[in-house]
């Protein structure tokens, strides 16, 4: 499975990674904000999930969202936001754009496993 992990933080970045390796996940493109993200969306229309942090320069993570759900070659592409924004009103707005879910920093790998498997409907 091909996951793009879209964060300003390289640190964040490379921990979301290593999770996702730890989890078997190998196949994982990387961008630092936004416009980054977008244009590896574009070069890797195969992607298969979007794990988005929300607060990023150039284009945030809302942003990027809304133009992946926008694009008929995305519509049902799951979307994970992971944000330091843990306020109902965020997690509403999120869910709105189209997220499918949603983790609040910091958080454990456990937590992103759990996550994961809900969006892509698989149970332990």
């Amino acid at each position: 499975m091909k996951i793009l992990v879209v964060d300003d933080s390289s640190t964040m970045r490379r921990i979301i990674k290593n999770t996702l390796a730890r989890l078997g996940y190998k196949d994982v493109l990387e961008g630092g904000d936004g416009v980054e993200g977008w244009d590896a969306m574009n070069d890797n229309p195969d992607v298969e999930m979007l794990i988005t942090d929300w607060n990023m320069p150039e284009m945030n993570g809302l942003e990027l969202v809304k133009k992946v759900r926008a694009d008929e070659r995305f519509v049902d592409l799951p979307i994970i936001m992971v944000t330091t924004e843990g306020g109902k009103a965020e997690v509403i707005t999120a869910l709105k754009a189209g997220v499918n879910n949603y983790i609040v920093k910091p958080f454990t790998p456990q937590v992103l496993k759990e996550k994961l498997a809900a969006v892509m409907g698989v149970s332990d």
